[in-house]
Formats: structure tokens, C-alpha cells, sequence
């Protein structure tokens, strides 16, 4: 699975700037996400995705890897949707 919108767990660390890679503001992320938070909620709406041991290019050593999901809305929508799960618990909304 090449194609297909990748989510790194960063996008939703309410501890990062925008700079350092967050794309969430900061009330709708959360501390240090973790991938498996991210994989639980994925998973739950049935959102098919692979996930790889690639990390982003600004946290090489943190080896939290990535996700490569397939969703046919926007990758805007996909973050948004991650990020409330996120805040719920991992609940499926």
C-alpha cells in the first residue's frame, strides 16, 4: 500500500509546535499520542491501514513509525477524526 494518506503520530502531540509537526490545534490533540492509541481508533471505524516502521524525518529516533491509511475523504478529515478519538479515549465516535 504506496498510496494513501500517512498520519505520524506527532500530528496530534499538543506538546509539539506547529513547526515540529503537530497539525492539530492544541485542544483537540494530546500528549505523547501513541501509535497504538492511533491504530485502536483506525481500527474502530474500520478505516483500512498499514502500518509502517518509517518515522517522520524530524523524530528519526523516537521509532514511533507511521500509518498509511486508506480513507476517501481529506487527509484534513482523517486528522480531525484521529484527534477526537483521540480525545475520547479512542472511543468510535
Amino acid at each position: 500500500m504506496d498510496k494513501g494518506v500517512k498520519l505520524y503520530p506527532c500530528y496530534f502531540d499538543s506538546e509539539l509546535m506547529r513547526s515540529e509537526g503537530r497539525r492539530v490545534s492544541h485542544d483537540t490533540g494530546v500528549a505523547h499520542p501513541e501509535p497504538g492509541d492511533i491504530e485502536r481508533i483506525l481500527k474502530a471505524n474500520k478505516i483500512p491501514f498499514t502500518r509502517e516502521s518509517k518515522c517522520h524525518p524530524a523524530y528519526w529516533w523516537k521509532h514511533q513509525g507511521r500509518f498509511v491509511v486508506e480513507y476517501p475523504g481529506s487527509k484534513g478529515e482523517l486528522i480531525a477524526l484521529v484527534s477526537s478519538g483521540l480525545k475520547t479515549g479512542g472511543k468510535k465516535n
